[in-house]
């Protein structure tokens, strides 16, 4: 999103940061979006907008410290008025790399990376399913935990490696979708490597922990590749959420290819598997998405299709949805 607003003010810094800064540069940005979408085979289509403006502030310690709070004012909450979204602060510098405390809104290594897979739109598993009692879920994906009160440490790039940490403390976090409940403290780790002798290429691997309930501990991983030549960019990923039982050992494969067809227009396709446990069923995604942006106008599009949706046989559906987004 590009900057409307910025404004070097030291005694707002000097307020709201509870450090010795010599000045602060305080920025608003903003965006909204209208879309069209079906997310199921007999809906008629349907209509939403998204809007939200980000207030960022960040100054620098007499010490070398960068210190940046953002804050996001978000449209899509419950009342009608919008709510506060997406509060953080970080803390660090190009030496000793970035702490990050989220208030609300933290991405986990492994929430982070839960589908990197090169895409002009959305993720190949994004669709959602009705259920029985009238709510939705999404489809199941391997993505460890993320959210509120959540602390992460990102290092400085050593050579194209970088490595990265996240911690949620202990507290019952209740099951929704593919996700399951936890009753202890989530932490994961990972490391990204761009060789500087390969260009183009990336690779990255993460572990994570919880306890799903008190006497069973569950372990997700994932490791993915890509590789960026010309206009192509392609990847693969492997995921991974093991347990004591055999019905906790699920595994999900995925990959993807985008084409830049100039700088303005992108195309990509993907596939993505999930296979849960005993279940002899997969829950098997893909989708096509092509964008196009100019002058801070983007068009958006992507066409997905799910077969057994949460592993469930009889639960196959097909999904569109065209954005208009709009960055100021």
């Amino acid at each position: 999103m590009n900057n409307f607003k910025k404004i070097g003010l030291s005694a707002l810094a000097g307020s709201l940061v509870a450090v010795s800064a010599q000045a602060a540069d305080v920025s608003l940005s903003g965006g909204a979006s209208v879309a069209f979408t079906s997310a199921f085979d007999s809906d008629k289509t349907g209509y939403y907008m998204n809007d939200s403006v980000t207030m960022t502030i960040s100054g620098e310690t007499d010490n070398g410290l960068t210190v940046t709070t953002s804050l996001e004012l978000d449209g899509a909450g419950a009342a009608s008025t919008g709510s506060f979204d997406n509060r953080s602060i970080k803390i660090g510098n190009d030496e000793m790399g970035t702490i990050t405390f989220a208030g609300h809104g933290g991405d986990s290594v492994i929430g982070g990376w839960d589908d990197v897979m090169p895409t002009a739109y959305e993720e190949v598993f994004a669709l959602t399913k009705k259920r029985a009692d009238g709510t939705t879920d999404g489809n199941t994906v391997i993505a460890g935990y993320g959210g509120d009160n959540l602390w992460r440490y990102d290092s400085p790039s050593i050579s194209g490696a970088s490595f990265h940490m996240a911690y949620q403390s202990t507290g019952t976090t209740a099951a929704s979708g593919g996700t399951p409940a936890r009753v202890s403290s989530y932490s994961d780790m990972g490391i990204q490597i761009a060789p500087e002798m390969v260009e183009g290429l990336s690779i990255g691997y993460a572990v994570g922990e919880y306890d799903e309930t008190a006497t069973k501990s569950i372990d997700v991983s994932t490791l993915w590749v890509k590789y960026a030549v010309g206009s192509f960019t392609v990847g693969v990923q492997e995921s991974e959420r093991d347990g004591s039982a055999a019905t906790d050992h699920d595994s999900s494969d995925s990959w993807g290819v985008s084409y830049a067809v100039n700088d303005d227009f992108s195309v990509s396709y993907g596939q993505h598997t999930y296979e849960e446990g005993t279940s002899t069923t997969e829950q098997e995604s893909s989708g096509f998405s092509a964008s196009y942006t100019s002058g801070g106008v983007s068009i958006s599009a992507a066409f997905n299709s799910t077969d057994n949706i949460q592993n469930s046989a009889t639960d196959d559906e097909d999904s569109y949805e065209i954005a208009f987004s709009f960055a100021f």
